[in-house]
């Protein structure tokens, strides 16, 4: 079972953590199943990048990732060294904490 810290570069947002988290499970799966707004245009199938996190702890505890996935990430708002698309962050098997931070979502109201 895993721990996932939600943390949001938006103003007035507090960090959320969810708890006993089961695996097999990507991060977009479980911010939406806990009322946490990520967009995700395509549905999850790592054909945009809006649901492009940082993931700033537990790299090792989700799928490695992949040359399409990198190809997206490279086309995000403001990409850096940690950053992922969540719909490809599945969780192994196994525990531990995950910390992820969302970027501010305002910046997608236009689209």
């Amino acid at each position: 079972m895993y721990n996932i810290t939600f943390k949001f570069e938006q103003k007035g947002l507090d960090p959320i953590t969810i708890n006993n988290v089961e695996d097999g499970q990507s991060i977009l799966e479980v911010a939406l199943k806990n009322d946490i707004d990520l967009h995700h245009n395509c549905g999850g199938v790592c054909a945009c990048s809006t649901c492009h996190v940082y993931l700033e702890q537990g790299d090792d505890m989700v799928e490695e990732l992949s040359d399409k996935e990198e190809d997206f990430i490279d086309r995000a708002v403001n990409p850096r060294l940690n950053s992922r698309l969540s719909c490809q962050c599945v969780l192994q098997e196994g525990d531990g904490d995950i910390i992820v931070k969302l970027p501010d979502q305002t910046q997608f109201l236009g689209e």
